[in-house]
């Protein structure tokens, strides 16, 4: 019941998160008074993809603390037989 809860939860913050958009309020001033929304889009795709790669570090970096932390549950429990 819990693991359903959590993908739920999951589920419905992609989808609000999903058709938000991500320009900070200059970047806004200055593409809504030009006729190109294609620019505006593509400056929006450009911050989404910055956006991403330091979330992907960060879960890099906590899947190998994690495997870390199994191998050594694995050695001390062969060296505790």
């Amino acid at each position: 019941m819990k693991m359903k809860k959590i993908i739920v939860t999951l589920v419905l913050m992609l989808l609000v998160v999903w058709d938000s958009t991500s320009q900070c309020s200059m970047c806004r001033a200055v593409l809504e008074s030009e006729q190109d929304t294609g620019q505006a889009e593509a400056i929006n795709d450009g911050i989404v993809y910055l956006m991403a790669f330091p979330y992907i570090l960060v879960f890099g970096v906590l899947y190998f603390v994690y495997k870390s932390f199994q191998k050594k549950k694995k050695e001390e429990e062969k060296t505790a037989k």
